[in-house]
């Protein structure tokens, strides 16, 4: 999928310009697949959350937007610091205010931060441009504490309902899916181990006695998004 352009330059969107009306605008996109879309965030935490078999104690959510994602990560992680870093400051904004016991940064080159033993990324990298995909995953590796590992979902190009889905949402205009041969690259240059990739989102919930079969279809590549994982070593 490839950006439009203004005068020849690819457009960019700018989240501020969406951060209050962001929840709508995700539901009216999606709600061909859910009318609750919020289950999205739950279902990547629940993901991520049952992977991990170490302790947990700091998560990084890279490119967290207005913070929907935040509440589940504190569920699933009581203990650890929260942090949430995004270039929209509007968003952080709203995040902050909805979530008073986690930390969010305005995303900048140069940011410092700890290690964090997890760092998230739902639904990023498609709106970073390609020629600056991999500057960003090395800032992400050298943010990861060593065991940890860095989690990231992604819409799949294959699935002709999540195009449909990109196409028709405003904030999407600037999108350029990539394929998770492309994702495993970028932890590739980065130095990081590829830990685990699998395809989800399959079923919609309207069909919640067909869920428990998502966990055998990962290797199927039809599901609305994908997930890879990769870390470095103690």
């Amino acid at each position: 999928m490839n950006s439009p352009e203004v005068d020849g330059a690819p457009v960019k969107i700018d989240f501020d310009d969406y951060s209050g009306d962001y929840e709508k605008l995700l539901h009216d996109s999606t709600k061909l697949y859910v009318e609750d879309s919020e289950y999205f965030a739950r279902y990547k935490v629940d993901l991520i959350s049952q992977a991990q078999h170490r302790s947990i104690k700091r998560v990084l959510e890279y490119g967290c937007g207005t913070g929907r994602n935040i509440r589940y990560l504190r569920a699933a992680f009581p203990d650890a610091k929260i942090v949430g870093t995004d270039v929209s400051a509007e968003s952080l904004r709203i995040a902050a205010a909805d979530n008073p016991d986690a930390v969010f940064e305005v995303e900048r080159e140069g940011l410092e931060l700890v290690e964090f033993d997890l760092i998230f990324v739902a639904s990023v990298f498609h709106h970073i441009p390609p020629i600056e995909r991999q500057g960003v995953m090395r800032i992400l590796a050298q943010r990861l504490a060593p065991g940890g590992s860095i989690d990231i979902f992604e819409h799949n190009p294959f699935n002709p309902l999540t195009r449909r889905i990109v196409n028709n949402c405003p904030f999407d205009a600037d999108a350029v899916l990539l394929r998770p041969s492309e994702l495993r690259a970028l932890f590739r240059g980065a130095a990081l181990d590829l830990r685990r990739q699998a395809y989800c989102l399959f079923i919609p919930p309207r069909l919640s006695w067909l869920l428990p079969l998502e966990k055998y279809m990962g290797w199927l590549p039809l599901g609305g998004q994908y997930w890879v994982s990769a870390g470095r070593g103690q």
